[in-house]
């Protein structure tokens, strides 16, 4: 069952969807009014999210400039690396555990936009399903104070560019199989090992295509 959620969680989740995914790009200032009358909502929920996201680390916020979306540390990615897969693997555990036939219903949904976009050439789509997928799978483990580290790991954490990689999208709806496959089966071992080989396989496409770069400056001809 879906949890309930605040209007500022709300706005939040939208917020935390978009830079994840890259539709909200680093450095753009996010301003409330815009937002408050995209969602349809007042500017007080809006105001309020950004606080969260800004403890969460997704955004910044000084008195000139308002809120904007904080930018990408490479510095940290191993650190970020490595904790995600300790905390996310625990997650995919709990959520082993705990998962129902609707849970699954819901999750094979999911999974399946991800795909539909991926083959559609929506990428954008593709990459907010994808947080979708995850951030639902998380919550059947009924562990909120994991699933919270996590998305303050998440903000730190360079999806934008690994999702842009060319094919990796397509590898991720393929892991994300293999992952799903292993929940359904029940088998928390299996579904674990997964989830850290799809984190360390998005991660190791980013680090060899930033050597590239390095080692290849015609690249940026």
């Amino acid at each position: 069952m879906m949890q309930f959620r605040t209007k500022e969680e709300q706005v939040a989740d939208f917020l935390r969807e978009g830079i994840i995914s890259g539709r909200i790009p680093r450095g753009v200032r996010l301003k409330q009014q815009e937002i408050a009358t995209m969602l349809k909502t007042s500017i007080t929920p809006v105001r309020e999210a950004l606080k969260l996201l800004a403890a969460e680390g997704y955004v910044l916020v000084d008195s000139y400039r308002g809120a904007t979306v904080a930018p990408f540390d490479i510095e940290t990615s191993t650190e970020v690396l490595n904790l995600r897969i300790l905390l996310e693997t625990q997650l995919v555990r709990g959520a082993t555990e705990r998962v129902t036939v609707a849970d699954i219903a819901e999750l094979k949904i999911l999974a399946s936009e991800f795909g539909t976009a991926f083959d559609q050439g929506e990428n954008e789509t593709a990459r907010a399903a994808n947080y979708r997928f995850h951030h639902r799978m998380f919550e059947i483990a009924q562990m909120p104070q994991t699933l919270h580290f996590v998305q303050i790991l998440w903000a730190r954490y360079p999806f934008d560019l690994i999702n842009r990689l060319k094919g990796r999208v397509g590898r991720a709806s393929d892991e994300h199989d293999e992952l799903l496959a292993a929940l359904i089966a029940g088998d928390a071992a299996a579904a674990m090992l997964a989830t850290r080989q799809h984190i360390e396989a998005g991660f190791d496409e980013l680090r060899a295509s930033l050597n590239a770069n390095v080692t290849d400056p015609e690249r940026h001809a």
